[in-house]
């Protein structure tokens, strides 16, 4: 029997320090999701072994005794922390399931995704990043309303009703908070109203592309002015329509550029793509998250629902992934 090793971080972990945001840990897993995925691999026919976050990781590196690490682990700070789990397993020669580190640092950087998005001719929204609110003179060639997001977060960190802004004076007040409160650039886009999408893709050489899901908030599919704020994503007022109610050429627009946008940054085994689609069906693509969340509340568990197999079985088509690409199916 194979033995699958699983590298993660637990909220617990995280050590709040003076000065953090309320979501600092936003990124980090409940204990109950670490256990809800071990199960899972177990029901595939692997023995798991939990190793845990970074530093535990290093501890044990010379003596894993394991065939293949699923990482979920999100790192512990900085622009490249998606990445030293990865890093050190490839160092130690120990294959693992999901993205490499350089992958994984272009992603989690929004900035550095869409300049790849753009060279790709992957449609992106207008963007420009501001240091400090002393450097914002203007907004550039970008229309209002505008949405101000850190440069380097993930889950929704540092999104809140006041990211969509309308005018000069509150994209300062949004920078200036952004830029002191996460300690990174702000980055600035052209906010796209209308309705949000989500695309999950698992596979390598020939990606299976999953249903389109739909982001519905409030109630409301067409979404307008709203968007995914880290207050909805720990509430109740945000649901996952699969598939979503789309017409076939959206449906076929959508799931071509997840395609595209997953062959771009050399995502594997598995991700998720998401986007915004104006009022005139002209789809925008936000990011690619190659680390997406598999909590059983989550867009993978919704797919696999809506295609007739268990969460189970969905794990066990990303590790299946993995084990091909590492030749050891």
């Amino acid at each position: 029997m194979r033995t699958v090793g699983l590298t993660y971080d637990l909220k617990s972990d995280y050590k709040f320090k003076e000065g953090d945001p309320e979501d600092a840990n936003a990124e980090f897993d409940h204990p109950s999701t670490v256990d809800v995925i071990g199960k899972a691999i177990s029901a595939n026919g692997f023995k798991v072994k939990k190793i845990g976050n970074v530093s535990s990781l290093l501890e044990k590196i010379d003596n894993l005794g394991v065939d293949i690490v699923f990482n979920i682990s999100e790192g512990l700070a900085g622009r490249n922390r998606e990445s030293q789990v990865p890093i050190l397993l490839e160092m130690a020669q120990v294959p693992f399931v999901g993205a490499d580190a350089l992958t994984l640092g272009l992603t989690l950087d929004k900035l550095m995704a869409k300049k790849i998005f753009i060279a790709e001719g992957i449609p992106t929204p207008k963007f420009f990043e501001v240091n400090s609110v002393e450097m914002l003179t203007d907004h550039g060639d970008c229309k209002f309303p505008l949405i101000v997001k850190p440069r380097f977060e993930g889950s929704s960190k540092g999104l809140s009703e006041s990211s969509r802004v309308e005018n000069i004076e509150q994209l300062k007040e949004q920078v200036d908070f952004i830029t002191k409160t996460y300690k990174q650039p702000a980055l600035v886009e052209e906010f796209i109203s209308g309705q949000e999408f989500t695309v999950a893709l698992v596979g390598n050489e020939n990606p299976e592309v999953l249903p389109v899901v739909q982001i519905k908030i409030d109630g409301k599919l067409k979404l307008n002015d709203k968007f995914y704020t880290f207050a909805r994503i720990t509430s109740d007022r945000l649901e996952y329509i699969c598939p979503a109610r789309i017409n076939q050429e959206l449906k076929k627009k959508l799931d071509e550029l997840a395609l595209r946008v997953y062959k771009s940054v050399e995502c594997r085994d598995f991700g998720r793509v998401d986007f915004r689609v104006d009022n005139d069906g002209n789809p925008y693509v936000l990011e690619i998250n190659p680390l997406p969340s598999l909590s059983t509340e989550d867009v993978f568990m919704v797919v696999a629902q809506n295609i007739g197999i268990t969460y189970e079985q969905m794990m066990g088509k990303i590790l299946d992934s993995a084990l091909i690409r590492n030749g050891l199916n």
